[in-house]
């Protein structure tokens, strides 16, 4: 079985991501996209598959975002498309693929929706967080 995530390592969200996937007993292939962003076939599939509108999955709170006018109602989505590709940084990450599913995991327990062993003991996000508690129940 393969799990697959779209990570960036200076990501709290997508560190936690990360470590809930490994606590889960699986190690995923790690596609870091800031150096290996995915082509435009990859990323329409992600968005579609995880139930996404394309600018649903813009990062707005970067300083390109707001540079390139990509808050514009108007633009289209193959605009937003090539914005995203010309700027990874734009991509909201993480994205997460395993074999129940896409998500966009933000928040990050998100991805416990489609771990295929969800049960993975007692979490703590590195904020400080709890996710799950010592009986294994989701606090959210």
């Amino acid at each position: 079985m393969t799990i697959t995530i779209y990570h960036n390592p200076d990501c709290g969200t997508s560190r936690n991501t990360l470590a809930m996937i490994r606590q889960s007993g699986e190690e995923p292939v790690i596609i870091e996209y800031l150096k290996t962003p995915p082509d435009r076939a990859t990323l329409v599939d992600l968005i579609s598959r995880s139930g996404l509108t394309v600018r649903a999955a813009m990062r707005a709170k970067e300083p390109v975002f707001a540079e390139l006018g990509l808050g514009d109602s108007s633009l289209s989505d193959d605009a937003l498309l090539d914005a995203m590709l010309a700027h990874p940084i734009l991509i909201n990450r993480p994205f997460v693929v395993t074999p129940r599913g896409v998500r966009q995991c933000r928040p990050s327990e998100v991805v416990l929706d489609i771990l295929p062993n969800p049960d993975i003991g007692p979490f703590t996000k590195e904020d400080g967080e709890v996710v799950i508690d010592a009986e294994g129940q989701r606090v959210k």
